[in-house]
């Protein structure tokens, strides 16, 4: 019988060491605790400061909506401006706040994940210390440990008993190990987010560039007016009748040279690509298809899609096809219209320079031109938003969603 209370009484000091507190740990582990818990209050405290930015936001939004509804006028399009102009850097500053707190969730996550990587090594250092015990009683064969038992029962139950004290070991390394991969996934996945609002907070720095660019327009149309109500609507009225005048020729020339194509070639023109290309790269859209908050709505619906570019940028054909119509306005409206196949076409707006001809065959792709738009340069026109592409997308003559057709 003594014998067996030798082997056993390893085994319940082992049990008591294994559910042993480690007092060094705990208190770091409230240290972090109460860091964690600095950080809950950070992370709330943003989100109560983005709250009152969005709240505020609905303002502008509201104010820009209703001078929209009213007249056009020089105060009206000043007014407008300036809402907008605020909505952005309000957007901005919330985008910028949105990073911060996320900033904070990772921080509180690596503190997450610290903890479990000590409480893992802490039980590693417990499992080792009765792995070294149990291999001590292991270096006794088991007929000789059987012989130490006064019976069978004695010996079953110590084995049994060693067997439950490793399964569990075992299971709590497994969830320990399950819950820092977790917290490990959630760090990722936090960072994916963190990569992704500075995006956002890049385009919204662009267009607050954008509307910056409209604001020295209005200031542009004001030296041209000074400040005169009446030669503002002259411009109007100017601006106007320039975009009627681009839209019937482009529409009476997309059939002209649809017209003179199907003679030359016996046939119609063929689609020979595989889908549009973005004609300068991917950025912000300033303006959408039909965009009701269009800011020259007043004058004519919005059949295209205007893309942030900076002044003098390549511009590319979007697809193979004929130049219908190269038009250099000088300080007017310039503009570029290409006919594909399958009864599309595109037109690019606002353009600075030209470097393509009229029935010139051009390839996707291919340089055509720069961009433009900046009030009083080449290309430009009476109105403009500030320095991006006009692009439209045709088809059988109508403007349709450019978006829908570009990758």
């Amino acid at each position: 019988m003594n014998r067996i209370i030798k082997i056993i009484i390893p085994i319940l000091f082992l049990s008591l060491f294994l559910n042993a507190p480690n007092f060094a740990y705990s208190q770091i582990a409230d240290e972090q605790n109460q860091e964690i818990k600095q950080i809950n209050k950070d992370i709330q405290d943003k989100k109560d400061r983005i709250k009152k930015m969005q709240d505020q936001q609905a303002v502008y939004e509201g104010l820009i909506k209703q001078k929209q509804n009213e007249k056009a006028s020089l105060n009206n399009q000043l007014a407008i401006l300036e809402n907008r102009l605020a909505q952005a850097v309000l957007d901005i500053a919330s985008a910028q706040t949105e990073i911060d707190r996320t900033n904070l969730e990772i921080s509180k996550v690596n503190l997450e994940i610290k903890d479990k990587d000590k409480q893992i090594l802490n039980q590693q250092e417990h499992i080792a210390s009765v792995v070294r015990l149990i291999q001590r009683q292991d270096d006794k064969s088991t007929m000789e440990i059987l012989l130490l038992n006064d019976g069978l029962n004695d010996f079953v139950s110590q084995v049994k008993y060693l067997e439950d004290i490793n399964k569990e070991i075992g299971k709590s390394l497994e969830t320990l190990k399950q819950y820092k991969e977790d917290l490990a996934g959630q760090q990722k996945d936090l960072h994916g987010k963190k990569q992704e609002l500075s995006k956002l907070k890049a385009e919204l720095e662009e267009k607050e560039n954008g509307l910056a660019s409209e604001q020295q327009s209005k200031t542009y149309i004001l030296d041209q007016t000074k400040s005169s109500e009446r030669e503002y609507q002259r411009l109007l009225k100017l601006a106007k009748q320039e975009q009627q005048q681009a839209e019937a020729d482009i529409v009476s020339l997309e059939k002209i040279v649809r017209a003179k194509l199907s003679k030359i070639a016996g046939r119609k023109l063929e689609f020979n690509d595989a889908g549009f290309i973005w004609p300068v790269p991917k950025n912000v859209i300033m303006a959408y298809f039909h965009d009701p908050d269009y800011p020259f709505r007043y004058i004519f619906e919005h059949p295209a899609i205007d893309i942030r570019a900076s002044q003098g940028s390549t511009l590319r054909a979007s697809a193979s096809g004929y130049v219908a119509i190269a038009k250099d306005a000088g300080r007017g409206y310039s503009y570029i219209m290409i006919v594909h196949g399958n009864g599309l076409a595109t037109v690019y707006g606002h353009v600075s320079k030209i470097y393509v001809q009229t029935d010139e065959y051009v390839v996707q792709g291919q340089t055509i031109g720069f961009t433009g738009g900046l009030p009083g340069t080449n290309g430009a026109g009476r109105l403009t938003t500030g320095a991006h592409l006009h692009f439209e997308v045709r088809l059988n003559g109508v403007p349709v969603n450019p978006l829908e057709y570009l990758p």
